[in-house]
């Protein structure tokens, strides 16, 4: 078990010496990152995270990140229709298991920032230092209608997370009873023990792509999760924006660490891997939730030409989805992956078709392909 003092060293290296940060991204989602009708598609059932969670933690996977979704894309799957709540999912795993970090992803507009302070704190003293907080300040409007809550305007928003923030730190560090006075929140009194596990607070990523967005990450943040289409097509692209993300933080005083997203299809050959990764998520794609979701960015057959639509609706299937299509044999990947961390990207969330099927072969055969490049600590 980790020691009894976590530092915020230690929790954004996430208690290990990995130069590149491995985690499993989307588990807690039915499908995970592949909108696909293949029936071995991800269940996201609690007995299969949990599974997972303990095979990850066995591997030395670094992290879990979930996604927040309360409602499904639709589709012959309804696609994310069925999901873990995050926070709960991660107290559950981190009970679980004995070295990964587990984050909560949280809509900040949804939760009274004082509720949130005590649920990443109480998983935070059941993972002795290894929860993680993902901040997400919008997302889609029909899922905060759910909620009866009207989403801010783009720049509102962040100021409002901005105080949700600072609210949750105060709850965090407050010696004692503190007032918050701001725009959006008006607090009186808040008293919040027990503080977050050792001397130190939980890593805190967030993943937003504007101007506003990324300063936000900036400001605040340990880790900014880069997802933009051109980081979703080229390594040398990823590393372009780390390059940019790490100078914008620098610029005020601050260092961040940078994490992307990619999707894997790891075979023997790079035939074989070819096949699936094109016979998953093009052949067998639940069009129906891949439409909805590029309705959601104004992009419809009545929006874009005939041609255009098709091709979108390719490309987002292929790229937009899971992330960077990392599609190839063991030796293909770990290169990738290695290029990946010398460009500066300090870590990568990844998904499978079918977590559980998939992951032991990655963690026999890339994971000590990585530690042979240098990128990956011997694993224990």
């Amino acid at each position: 078990m980790l020691e009894s003092i976590a530092s915020m060293r230690d929790r954004m290296a996430m208690h290990n010496e990995n130069n590149l940060k491995i985690g499993l991204f989307g588990a807690n989602c039915s499908s995970g990152r592949s909108a696909t009708i293949l029936p071995e598609r991800w269940s996201a059932s609690w007995p299969d995270c949990l599974k997972l969670a303990k095979m990850a933690d066995a591997a030395g996977i670094d992290f879990m990140l979930p996604i927040g979704r309360w409602k499904g894309y639709g589709g012959d799957t309804d696609f994310h229709g069925t999901t873990l709540e995050t926070v709960t999912w991660a107290a559950a795993l981190l009970a679980a298991t004995e070295h990964i970090t587990v984050f909560g992803t949280v809509h900040a507009p949804l939760f009274h920032p004082i509720i949130a302070a005590k649920e990443f704190v109480t998983a935070d003293h059941v993972g002795s230092g290894r929860f993680g907080l993902n901040i997400v300040c919008g997302w889609n409007d029909g899922e905060f209608e759910m909620f009866g809550v009207q989403q801010r305007e783009h720049e509102q928003r962040y100021e409002y997370a901005q105080e949700w923030i600072d609210a949750v730190k105060a709850a965090w560090s407050e010696a004692g009873d503190f007032d918050f006075d701001g725009k959006y929140l008006h607090l009186k009194k808040v008293r919040a023990f027990p503080k977050p596990y050792g001397t130190s607070r939980p890593l805190i990523m967030n993943a937003g792509s504007s101007g506003v967005g990324q300063a936000f990450a900036m400001r605040n943040c340990d880790a900014f999760f880069t997802a933009t289409d051109a980081s979703r097509m080229s390594v040398q692209a990823t590393a372009q924006r780390v390059s940019d993300i790490k100078a914008e933080a620098r610029a005020i005083g601050r260092e961040i660490d940078v994490y992307t997203v990619g999707q894997v299809v790891c075979r023997p050959t790079q035939k074989q891997a070819d096949e699936y990764y094109h016979h998953a998520v093009i052949d067998n794609a639940d069009w129906g939730a891949v439409e909805h979701m590029l309705a959601l960015k104004n992009i419809t057959r009545d929006t874009v030409p005939p041609e255009e639509f098709l091709a979108k609706r390719t490309h987002y299937a292929g790229h937009g989805i899971g992330g960077y299509p990392l599609v190839g044999t063991p030796d293909s990947i770990a290169a990738e992956l290695t290029n990946l961390s010398e460009a500066g990207v300090r870590g990568i969330a990844v998904s499978f078709v079918n977590y559980l099927d998939e992951l032991p072969y990655f963690r026999d055969e890339v994971l000590p392909r990585l530690r042979q490049a240098g990128v990956r600590a011997a694993h224990s």
